[in-house]
């Protein structure tokens, strides 16, 4: 299991969590998606041999939120 953030542009509404938790959430090999409003981070553990970060990455950008780092 490996574990990691992405730092996103300013979250702008609550309703983001639940919209980006639960498409992570629902990807194969995520253990557990933690989404932090105040620091617009994203922080997930998942089984590298099932997904990669950079698909964690392009999903987060897919549903409209910027990844930064």
């Amino acid at each position: 299991m490996q574990t990691i953030k992405f730092q996103l542009e300013p979250l702008t509404c609550p309703s983001c969590i639940k919209k980006i938790e639960g498409k992570l959430g629902k990807m194969d090999g995520v253990e557990n998606v933690k989404v932090m409003f105040n620091a617009s981070k994203v922080k997930s553990t998942f089984d590298e041999s099932k997904v990669t970060s950079d698909e964690l990455k392009e999903t987060i950008e897919k549903l409209g939120y910027p990844v930064v780092n």
